[in-house]
């Protein structure tokens, strides 16, 4: 595994965030493929796989977008022979790579971050990081001050949707935001397809 800070300050964020680290090189469908980190997420986010590529000063020909682009598209293919399921997203940290790594998009999810953030005092500035892999980590509801107002976050979301939606649905929906954003959309999606589900019964 790579040293650099940035690397690092991502990886702990991922693990922080419920993702493993997979073991480097790693083999899928009989080829083995090397990069700079690599990770699986846990419950929710079970069946993403994260891929670190250190652009700046990374090995494995990180800093070459032509052989990231194919390393990635390899694997691309070598998840599609496995008919797996894994939702693959790639980490580009440091330096934008030369060439056509846009191309990448078409194969998996990417994001950038160019450089580790430090605040006015120079130390490392973790919440816009954390803004910058935002889609991998886990949906949080921030709890109020107590001079702001009263009860939790569940609270202030029950009393402002009492009206629209129950009780059980908003439990539903706060629940899987502990899980991540993905399981959000597949609780949301479950309960419309029940609510309609049960339209059509008393339709017939």
């Amino acid at each position: 595994m790579t040293s650099s800070p940035l690397i690092a300050a991502i990886r702990q964020h991922l693990n922080d965030a419920g993702y493993d680290d997979l073991p480097t090189p790693f083999r899928m469908a009989g080829v083995e493929f090397q990069f700079t980190g690599a990770l699986r997420g846990r419950h929710g986010r079970a069946l993403d796989l994260v891929l670190l590529v250190d652009t700046t000063a990374g090995s494995f020909g990180d800093i070459d977008g032509a052989r990231v682009r194919a390393r990635i598209q390899a694997l691309s293919r070598a998840l599609d022979v496995t008919a797996s399921r894994y939702v693959l997203t790639v980490v580009l940290a440091g330096a934008t790579l030369p060439g056509d790594v846009e191309a990448l998009a078409d194969t998996a999810r990417v994001l950038h971050v160019e450089t580790l953030p430090f605040d006015a005092s120079g130390s490392p500035d973790f919440d816009r990081l954390e803004d910058s892999i935002r889609v991998l980590l886990p949906l949080s509801i921030p709890q109020p001050a107590a001079d702001e107002q009263d009860g939790t976050a569940q609270d202030q979301l029950e009393k402002a949707l009492k009206n629209v939606v129950d009780g059980a649905t908003i439990k539903t929906i706060m629940d899987a935001a502990e899980r991540g954003e993905e399981a959000v959309s597949e609780a949301i999606a479950s309960l419309i397809d029940a609510a309609l589900a049960k339209e059509e019964e008393e339709k017939a």
